[in-house]
């Protein structure tokens, strides 16, 4: 959806990205938050200690995982275009919001499924 959306931009605005750069940079994204919400659902099997751990090291993870991207991004890949960095900051935020709003979720759930 992400990608589409991309493409639909690059064709109705004539914004100066490429389609590659969408797709690689959602890809990295997507991972990094498919990564972060495993390693978080993991620890909600586990016990009360267990899961703040486990939650406290996927948002560690999130944060290192999209460090070391945004340093290939812009350093090794040379991508300092405005076009570039506006696109990386907008993936971030979405999947950013994303990963959040789904922990936050499962938390508010999981907190309202003890008081009963």
């Amino acid at each position: 959806m992400i990608i589409t959306a991309g493409s639909l931009l690059i064709i109705f605005t004539g914004i100066n990205i490429s389609i590659s750069e969408i797709v690689i940079l959602s890809c990295g994204f997507a991972a990094i938050a498919f990564l972060v919400l495993y390693v978080f659902m993991k620890g909600q099997e586990k016990t009360s200690g267990s899961q703040v751990i486990h939650s406290m090291v996927s948002v560690s993870l999130k944060f290192i995982l999209e460090m070391v991207m945004a340093l290939i991004w812009f350093l090794v890949a040379k991508k300092t275009a405005v076009s570039s960095v506006v696109l990386f900051f907008v993936l971030y935020l979405a999947f950013t919001l994303f990963s959040i709003s789904h922990i936050l979720n499962t938390l508010k759930n999981k907190s309202l499924q003890k008081q009963d």
